[in-house]
């Protein structure tokens, strides 16, 4: 009896050491970390499957926009258009601005112009307050977080198709009338989203650092329209100016005045290719490609960081 017990216990008794290598040790039970990011592929795919929810999420907000005020979806249009007669006043007017542009096609001019250019400056503000402003949803849910500003780029694109309405109207009030060249609007206006698209996946990721970017951005879009011509034609500006031609270059071509001058030719009858800098598709088409793939990329390496303080 004594014998039975002295004798130690078996080993295969005594309890396992630890295991110290804690990601084996999940690889072994099939565990994955949370929020990890996907591959660009699996993202792709993800943001395929949310479709749904991008386009009723951008129609929500949408809708919700201006609903406390009495007018009501009426500040889509109004709000350009007041700043279009307030562009008119101080730069048509005062300052001359029209140099080089007929009377009767500056107003269209003009008017284009306000409307294209805030279809991308608020797509920028909207990708900026795109993550931080909307950190309730990013940490309460699990969905791909470049559903928030391609939803939001994607509400800009439904408020400029409102507007078109107006747009429509002061053409054909300015003698400008609907001929086969209108449907060059389409792959213009589908470049530009796409374009604005990177710009506000790029902002986006920024912003959700840096929320001070939201305080700051009015003032470099506000230089970018200045310098873009949405209320002058940039050559006839610069046709007596000593300026340097790589600079002409840089203004006319940068993807703010690309986007503006291809709806204007689509739309307005006097605004011919004389006024379009050579190779403007070819520019409109890889501005939307790099910014595009750029802004997607950039955005989706950040992807698991989005949300967490």
């Amino acid at each position: 009896m004594s014998q039975a017990l002295d004798t130690p216990p078996a080993a295969s008794a005594r309890p396992e050491p630890p295991e110290t290598d804690l990601a084996a040790l999940a690889a072994r039970h099939g565990l994955t970390v949370s929020g990890a990011r996907p591959p660009l592929g699996a993202y792709v795919r993800q943001l395929w499957g949310r479709r749904h929810f991008i386009l009723a999420f951008s129609q929500a907000k949408l809708t919700a926009q201006y609903s406390k005020a009495k007018l009501g979806q009426l500040w889509q249009v109004a709000t350009p258009l007041l700043n279009a007669a307030v562009y008119f006043f101080i730069f048509g007017l005062l300052l001359g601005a029209r140099k080089g542009i007929p009377s009767d096609v500056y107003v269209p001019f003009l008017v284009t112009g306000v409307f294209v250019f805030t279809f991308t400056q608020s797509s920028v503000l909207a990708g900026v307050r795109a993550i931080s402003g909307n950190l309730g949803l990013v940490r309460a849910l699990h969905f791909p977080r470049a559903s928030l500003p391609i939803s939001f780029a994607l509400q800009q694109l439904q408020q400029l198709l409102f507007s078109m309405i107006v747009l429509v109207v002061v053409m054909i009030g300015f003698r400008s009338y609907p001929d086969a060249s209108w449907l060059l609007v389409i792959p213009a206006l589908t470049l530009q989203f796409v374009f604005n698209t990177g710009l506000a996946l790029i902002f986006a990721r920024m912003g959700s650092k840096t929320p001070d970017l939201a305080q700051l951005m009015p003032f470099v879009l506000r230089t970018w329209m200045y310098a873009s011509g949405v209320m002058f034609s940039i050559p006839a500006m610069l046709e007596d100016k000593n300026v340097p031609a790589w600079l002409a270059d840089v203004l006319q071509w940068n993807p703010a005045a690309i986007y503006m001058d291809l709806v204007r030719f689509a739309l307005i009858d006097k605004y011919d290719s004389s006024y379009l800098p050579p190779h403007v598709w070819a520019f409109a088409l890889g501005w939307a490609v790099l910014a595009g793939v750029v802004g997607f990329v950039y955005f989706w390496k950040a992807e698991e960081r989005y949300g967490r303080g």
